[in-house]
C-alpha cells in the first residue's frame, strides 16, 4: 500500500530519466518529456497516476492525498492518483485551475503485453492533451454555452482572429485591425487563446488579451509562418488547395494554422469533424468593446452569472444548440439589413403560426446535441449514446421538417431561414443521411451504454456471428443440453456432457456403456480423453469447438460490437457535413421559435432596420429590468427616444438630466439594448423601432476602478471615454453616463462639455449623454442637433416620487437630498444637508455665465458678502427694559413688517 509522504519529497525538477529508471517510470519520463508543460495522467490499471512535481501540483489543486511510491535517484517518488471512472470531474477541476493535462493511456491489456515476454510492460501513449479550449466531453462543458479555442495573428499590420468550437466543429476567422482585436475576442468569449510569442511585446495586444479573459497559450512564432500554416491547414482538411475557403489573407492563414498546430498536438493525430472556415470582416458585425459588453450585461450580469443578463431575459430556447446560437447572435449583431430581415422574417412567421410553433417546440425538446455528439465520435471519444443522439436527432429533424412543410402556404413565400432549415432536415433531399439513419435504426439498440466497451448496443439480427456469440455467452447451458441430446440420439448411448477446469467440456458415460463408442462408426465421432475406475470420458470435434467458443464468447461478442461501432462511427464521419447542417438548421428553428415565444409573451414588435442614421423608439422598455419588475408584480414605464445622426429626424445628441434613481441609466441602457436585439435579428420590447444600422456600440455607464492596472475610477472612466471619442463613427451609437465625476466640479464640467461637443461636431454619432451638470442644458441653444431630455420626478408631502418618464426639456433640480432620505440616511443628517443646500443656493453667485465665453468662465466671480439683516439692526438698537407695554407692542409690529 502507498503511504502518505512523511519526509522531504524529491526536488521539483524532473529527475534524469536515464538514471536507473524502471521500465514503467521510463515510459512516464518519455510522456513527460513530450508534454513538459502539462500534468501527465498516467494510466495504471483503474487509476490515472501522477508523479513527481505533477503529483505535488495536482494534490494541492484537487485536495487529494499526496503519497509516495518507491524511490528514484535516492528520493521517494511523490504520487497521487484519481480513479478512471471519476476522471472527468478531476479533469474539470484542473482545467478550471489553469492546468493542461496530458492523458497517457494503456494501449493494450496485460495479457497482450505478456505475449511479448513475461517481463514486458503494457504499452502506453499520450492519446490527447486536455486544454480549456479543446474540451469535448459532455460532463466538462456547459450545454448551453460555447467553448471556443481562438488564435490571433498579425501580418503586415493586418490582424486576424480564428476560432474553433471543437465540440461542434464550427470554424470562423475574422480579418480585423490590431485595434479591433479587443472587440473581436470579446464577442467570441474564448476559453483559450493561442498567441505567437512575439506579439506579447505589443501593449495593445496584451490589453486585448487581458480583457478577453481566456487562458492564454503562447506558441512559437514559427508555427504562425504562412507556408507552414498553409501546409497544416491542408492536412487538417485533407485538401490540396485552400482556394475553396475564399481569398484568405496571410493573417487569417496564420491564425488558422495556429489552431491546426494546436489540434495536431492535443488530439494526438485524431482529425476532428470541422466545417469549412466561415469568414467575416469588421464590416459584417457590430463592434462592441469589452467595457460596453460588460456595462450592458449582454451575456453575463456584472456579478459574472448568466442570471440578470439580456440573454437570460429573452432565452426561451428548448435545445442546448439553440441556446448557444442565440448567445452567438446577441454577441455579434449583424450589419446587413437584408440578413437581419431574413432572421426577422422567420420570427414573424412563427409569431403568425402559434399552433405550429408550439408543436415544433415540443418536438425539438427531444433533440439531442447532434453537433457535439458528432465531434466526440470523430475524435474517438464518443460512445453508443452519441450514435443514438444522431439517430434520434435525425428522426426529430425529419418530423420538424415535415411539420414546417405541412404548414407552408402555397401563395405565401416561405421565409428564407425556415426554407433552408427545412431543406437541411429533409432526409428525402439527402440520401446519404437517410441511409445513415436507416443503418442506425436497423442496428442500434434502444438501451445504450455510455461506452462502447460496455457492449450490448448492437441490436439482434444485425450480425449473425454476434447473435451466436451472445447465445454462447448468455445461454451456454441450453446450448450444451441441446448438443448432449443430439449426441445421445446419434449414438444411442446414455451419456452426459460435463465440465471441469482441466478438461473443459467432455462427454462422460459408464465403462460398459462406452464400449460402442470405441467401435466403428462411433469412434470417428467420439475421441477418447480419459478412463477412470467407473467412467470413460470422450470429446468430439464439435464439443471441442463449442468449448473454445464458449470460453471466448464474451470477448468475441464485445470485439464484434466494437468492430460494428467503428463502422458506424466511420459512417457518421462520412456524412459529417450533412449532420452539422442538420444540427445547425434545428438550432436556427429553435431560436426563431423561441424569439417569437418571448415576443408574444412580453409584447415585443418587429423592428425596421435600414441604412439610415435614425433611431426612433416608441414606448420602449428595458427587457431585463421589465422582466424583474414583472416578477415583482409591478409595471414598467415605457419611454420614447428619437435621435438622428444626420439631424433631420431628431437630435444627434440628447442631454439627459434628472434626479438620481429616476431611471437615467436604465433609459440609456434600454436604447442601446434595442440596437443589439434588432441587429441580432430579434423582435424588440417597444411599440415601434426604426433603426439605422449601428456599426459600433459604446457604453460608458457606471463607476469602477481598475486596481490591477493602477487606475482610479476617474482614470478608468477617462480611458473608456478616450476610446469612444477616437473610434466612434457617424453610424455609431454612444451612451454616456455622468462623464466628469470623480474630480473637481469645474474640471468635470469642462470635460463633460468638451466630450459633448466632440460627439456632436467630430464623431457626429447618435448619443445619449446623462449628466448632473445642468449647465450643459444650454447646449440645446448653442449646437444645431442637441436636445434636452429629462426623467421626471415630483415632490408630494415632502416625499419624492419617481415617474420614470422621459420628456423634453432639462430637469429643474437633482433632488439629491431627497434621494438620501429615501436611502435611509439618518434624519438629522438629511435635515442638516437641506439647511446647507439652502444656504449654498442662497449665497451662490448664481448660475455660471456660460454664454460669456466659448466654453464657460474659468474663474467664478467672488460671491457678495452679506451684512446684518434689517431685523437684526432693529433689534440691536432696542431697549426692552425702557419700553412701555404699548411701545413694546408697536416694536413687535415693526419687526413683523420688516420680515414681509
Amino acid at each position: 500500500m502507498n503511504a502518505p509522504v512523511a519526509k522531504e519529497l524529491a526536488p521539483s525538477t524532473l529527475p534524469d530519466p536515464s538514471a536507473g529508471a524502471s521500465p514503467v517510470m521510463a515510459q512516464y519520463f518519455e510522456a513527460k518529456t513530450r508534454q513538459p508543460d502539462a500534468l501527465v495522467f498516467f494510466r495504471m490499471g483503474d487509476f490515472y497516476e501522477l508523479f513527481f512535481e505533477d503529483a505535488q501540483k495536482a494534490s494541492a489543486a484537487l485536495g487529494i492525498t499526496l503519497t509516495a511510491r518507491g524511490q528514484h535517484g535516492g528520493h521517494p517518488i511523490p504520487m497521487c492518483g484519481v480513479p478512471v471512472h471519476a476522471a472527468e470531474a478531476y479533469l474539470a477541476k484542473l482545467i478550471r485551475a489553469g492546468f493542461k493535462v496530458a492523458v497517457c493511456e494503456q494501449m493494450e491489456n496485460p495479457a497482450e503485453a505478456r505475449k511479448r515476454g513475461s517481463k514486458s510492460v503494457v504499452h502506453r501513449d499520450v492519446v490527447r492533451v486536455v486544454t480549456p479550449g479543446t474540451l469535448t466531453e459532455e460532463g466538462l462543458l456547459d450545454a448551453r454555452g460555447a467553448n471556443r479555442l481562438a488564435a490571433i495573428a498579425v501580418r503586415g499590420g493586418q490582424a486576424a482572429v480564428a476560432s474553433v468550437e471543437l465540440s461542434t466543429g464550427e470554424v470562423e476567422c475574422l480579418a480585423t485591425s490590431v485595434a479591433g482585436l479587443s472587440s473581436a475576442l470579446a464577442a467570441l468569449g474564448p476559453s483559450e487563446i493561442l498567441v505567437p510569442d512575439r506579439l506579447f511585446v505589443d501593449e495593445a495586444i496584451n490589453a486585448a488579451l487581458k480583457q478577453a479573459g481566456g487562458f492564454v497559450q503562447p506558441l512559437p512564432q514559427a508555427l504562425a509562418e504562412p507556408a507552414a500554416s498553409e501546409a497544416r491547414l491542408k492536412r487538417l482538411y485533407g485538401v490540396d488547395t485552400l482556394d475553396g475557403f475564399g481569398a484568405l489573407s496571410g493573417a487569417e492563414v496564420s491564425a488558422l494554422g495556429l489552431i491546426a498546430a494546436h489540434l495536431e498536438t492535443t488530439q494526438a493525430g485524431k482529425l476532428p469533424a470541422l466545417s469549412a472556415p466561415r469568414r467575416a470582416g469588421e464590416a459584417d458585425v457590430m463592434a462592441i468593446d469589452p467595457a460596453t459588453r460588460t456595462s450592458l450585461e449582454i451575456e453575463k450580469a456584472t456579478s459574472g452569472s448568466r442570471e440578470g443578463s439580456l440573454l437570460a431575459a429573452i432565452d426561451r430556447t428548448v435545445t442546448a444548440p439553440g441556446a448557444r446560437l442565440l448567445a452567438a447572435r446577441l454577441a455579434r449583431p449583424l450589419l446587413d439589413p437584408a440578413a437581419i430581415d431574413a432572421r426577422l422574417d422567420a420570427v414573424a412567421w412563427f409569431c403568425e403560426h402559434r399552433p405550429q410553433r408550439q408543436k415544433l417546440r415540443e418536438a425539438l425538446k427531444g433533440l439531442g446535441d447532434m453537433a457535439r455528439a458528432l465531434s466526440r465520435l470523430a475524435l474517438g471519444r464518443g460512445g453508443p449514446r452519441d450514435l443514438g443522439c444522431l439517430r434520434d436527432g435525425l428522426a426529430v429533424g425529419e418530423a420538424v421538417a415535415g411539420l414546417c412543410v405541412s404548414t407552408m402556404e402555397t401563395l405565401v413565400e416561405t421565409p428564407v431561414e425556415i426554407g433552408e432549415a427545412q431543406e437541411a432536415l429533409n432526409l428525402g433531399l439527402h440520401p446519404e443521411l437517410a441511409q445513415f439513419k436507416a443503418l442506425l435504426d436497423e442496428g442500434l439498440g434502444s438501451d445504450l451504454p455510455a461506452l462502447a466497451r460496455d457492449g450490448g448496443f448492437v441490436g439482434a439480427g444485425v450480425r449473425p456471428e454476434l447473435d451466436q456469440a451472445r447465445a454462447l455467452r448468455d445461454d451456454s447451458r441450453r446450448v450444451i443440453l441441446q448438443l448432449e441430446a443430439q449426441l445421445v440420439a446419434d449414438s444411442g448411448v446414455g451419456l452426459k456432457i460435463r465440465h471441469n477446469a482441466v478438461l473443459g467440456y467432455f462427454v462422460e458415460t459408464t465403462a460398459k456403456a462406452a464400449e460402442p463408442l470405441f467401435a466403428a462408426p462411433l469412434n470417428a465421432t467420439f475421441i477418447h480423453r480419459q478412463t477412470l475406475a467407473n467412467q470413460v470420458r470422450f470429446t468430439t470435434v464439435e464439443l471441442a469447438e463449442l468449448d473454445a467458443k464458449i470460453a471466448q464468447a464474451a470477448e468475441r461478442a464485445l470485439a464484434i460490437e466494437l468492430d460494428t461501432f467503428e463502422a458506424w462511427r466511420d459512417a457518421a464521419t462520412a456524412v459529417a457535413a450533412d449532420l452539422q447542417a442538420a444540427a445547425n438548421a434545428a438550432a436556427r428553428l429553435d431560436v426563431a421559435a423561441a424569439i417569437a415565444e418571448w415576443a408574444q409573451d412580453i409584447g415585443a414588435s418587429r423592428p425596421i432596420v435600414d441604412r439610415s442614421t435614425a433611431f426612433e423608439a416608441q414606448a420602449a422598455r428595458h427587457p431585463v429590468v421589465e422582466n424583474a419588475v414583472r416578477r415583482a408584480g409591478e409595471a414598467f414605464t415605457p419611454n420614447d427616444c428619437r435621435l438622428d445622426g444626420a439631424g433631420a429626424g431628431g437630435p444627434r445628441l440628447a442631454i439627459v438630466t434628472g434626479p438620481n434613481m429616476a431611471g437615467k441609466s436604465t433609459f440609456l441602457r434600454q436604447n442601446a439594448l434595442l440596437a443589439v436585439l434588432a441587429q441580432a435579428g430579434c423582435f424588440v420590447p417597444a411599440k415601434r423601432l426604426r433603426l439605422g444600422v449601428v456599426d459600433r456600440l459604446f457604453s460608458r455607464v457606471g463607476a469602477g476602478d481598475d486596481l490591477a492596472r493602477g487606475r482610479s475610477t476617474f482614470m478608468a472612466e477617462m480611458v473608456e471615454t478616450a476610446a469612444i471619442l477616437t473610434q466612434a463613427t457617424p453610424r455609431s451609437f454612444v451612451i454616456l453616463d455622468e462623464i466628469g465625476r470623480g474630480t473637481a466640479t469645474y474640471d468635470g464640467l469642462a470635460i463633460a462639455w468638451a466630450c459633448a461637443e466632440a460627439l456632436h461636431e467630430t464623431n457626429r454619432c447618435r448619443a445619449l449623454f446623462a449628466t448632473h451638470y445642468h449647465e450643459l442644458a444650454v447646449l440645446e441653444q448653442r449646437l444645431a442637433y442637441v436636445a434636452n431630455l429629462s426623467l421626471k420626478a415630483k415632490e408630494w408631502n415632502g416625499d419624492l416620487i419617481f415617474l420614470h418618464e422621459a420628456g423634453p426639456g432639462p430637469a429643474d433640480r437633482s433632488y439629491g437630498v431627497q434621494v438620501a432620505k429615501l436611502a435611509g440616511v439618518p434624519a438629522p443628517v438629511v435635515s442638516r444637508a437641506r439647511d446647507v443646500l439652502e444656504r449654498l443656493e442662497r449665497e451662490a453667485a448664481g448660475p455660471v455665465n456660460l454664454d460669456a465665453l466659448p466654453l464657460f468662465a474659468a474663474v467664478a466671480e467672488a460671491a457678495p458678502s452679506y451684512g446684518p439683516s434689517p431685523v437684526e439692526e432693529a433689534l440691536r438698537v432696542m431697549d426692552p427694559d425702557g419700553m412701555s407695554p404699548r411701545e413694546a407692542m408697536e416694536a413687535l409690529y415693526r419687526l413683523k413688517g420688516l420680515l414681509s
